[in-house]
């Protein structure tokens, strides 16, 4: 198989089998050929639990404290109770019924839902939409709330979500490409934190197994266990 000359700068730069620190690891992955956009760089954990057990699921949320780099369109699913606030917060959508009808037309024109809790009613009937999507409001990772304007106030200052996949991997981004060194080290330092808040209680043996940042058109680096 014949490699492009980025793949190949890739290889020349990362010996099979190498692994680094977080900041080595960071230094790396920007030091890689540019592609002709901003990538953003993505924080793939291998958990130890069994991702088929209700019990060892892991779920949840983290406010990065350098922001994801990423402008993201909140809908907001509430009553006319909240919905005042919703607005004066900075939601950039807020209906109930209204709202459930376009989604249901497929008009999905947002990056995040969130919900109060009386709100619930309609939106549960949106989960098969929603779901496969990720969009479903849960009040595991804060997105379904009686204090809609603090959630709205932490989407918009860079919280991202994250849930293991079957394989027991999480994905989650901690930036942009075009973020120090420092800030990115930073928010992936919040997301370990997060994640061993989350850590199952019925999770035995090593719970972080592998971890891999990585850019959006560049290559997986690994990151020493020890140096989390």
């Amino acid at each position: 198989m014949t490699l492009s000359k980025r793949a190949r700068s890739f290889r020349d730069k990362l010996p099979a089998g190498s692994v680094y620190s977080a900041i080595e690891a960071l230094d790396l992955l920007k030091l890689m050929p540019a592609a002709k956009f901003i990538e953003t760089v993505d924080l793939a954990i291998n958990l130890g639990v069994d991702a088929k057990k209700s019990d060892q699921m892991v779920r949840g949320s983290v406010v990065l404290p350098k922001g994801s780099g990423k402008v993201k369109k909140v809908a907001v699913f509430t009553t006319t109770a909240h919905a005042d606030s919703a607005i004066q917060a900075g939601a950039d959508i807020v209906g109930l019924d209204d709202l459930a009808a376009q989604v249901k037309a497929g008009e999905i024109n947002f990056d995040v839902v969130l919900a109060t809790p009386d709100a619930m009613r309609v939106v549960g009937q949106l989960g098969q939409i929603l779901g496969p999507r990720g969009l479903m409001p849960n009040p595991k990772d804060g997105t379904v709330t009686t204090d809609i304007v603090a959630a709205i106030n932490n989407v918009k200052s860079g919280q991202v979500r994250f849930r293991v996949d079957k394989g027991g991997v999480v994905h989650c981004p901690i930036g942009k490409i075009n973020f120090s060194t420092a800030d990115l080290n930073e928010n992936l330092d919040a997301v370990i934190s997060a994640l061993r808040k989350a850590k199952p209680s019925t999770a035995k043996g090593i719970y972080f197994k592998k971890l891999t940042v990585s850019s959006t058109m560049g290559p997986g680096i690994t990151i020493k266990i020890a140096s989390q």
